[in-house]
């Protein structure tokens, strides 16, 4: 199984979009799934589901962050490389879909009013638009460790 497929079947398992990026790395990181997932559920939905950062985003942002993020020891030069995957990622991501914040992924729908929810959900965004998102985090991240 592909890191997007795994990224996929955690979703449809029902974890969030953050949650379902980050524990696709968990074994090329020696993580365990559980840390991973209770690392990143706060950041479903948007951080929090306040719709701010997709959170397929801010898991590949984790991701990234234990590839070349700077630990003790560590040259302040890592924080640097890292901040330009971030950015690298962020350029990528907008390529592709236009936005990195989820109220605009979710065609500027709101998860908090209910009308709009059951518009989401009519539409089948969550199981369209938040797959795609998904799966095109895991596919940039993978492109930008394998890079270097």
């Amino acid at each position: 199984m592909t890191k997007s497929e795994k990224a996929i079947a955690l979703f449809d398992q029902g974890f969030n979009c953050s949650q379902s990026v980050l524990t696709a790395f968990s074994e090329e990181y020696n993580i365990s799934e559980d840390d991973c997932l209770k690392i990143s559920c706060a950041f479903g939905g948007g951080m929090g589901r306040q719709q701010l950062t997709c959170g397929a985003v801010t898991g590949a942002l984790m991701v990234l962050g234990l590839h070349f993020g700077r630990a003790k020891g560590d040259d302040i030069s890592r924080k640097i490389t890292t901040y330009e995957k971030a950015v690298e990622f962020f350029e990528s991501f907008k390529d592709l879909n236009g936005a990195a914040d989820c109220k605009e992924l979710l065609q500027g729908l709101d998860m908090h009013n209910p009308a709009d929810l059951k518009k989401i959900e009519s539409l089948g965004l969550f199981k369209t638009s938040c797959y795609k998102y998904a799966k095109d985090a895991v596919e940039i991240t993978e492109k930008i460790i394998h890079q270097g």
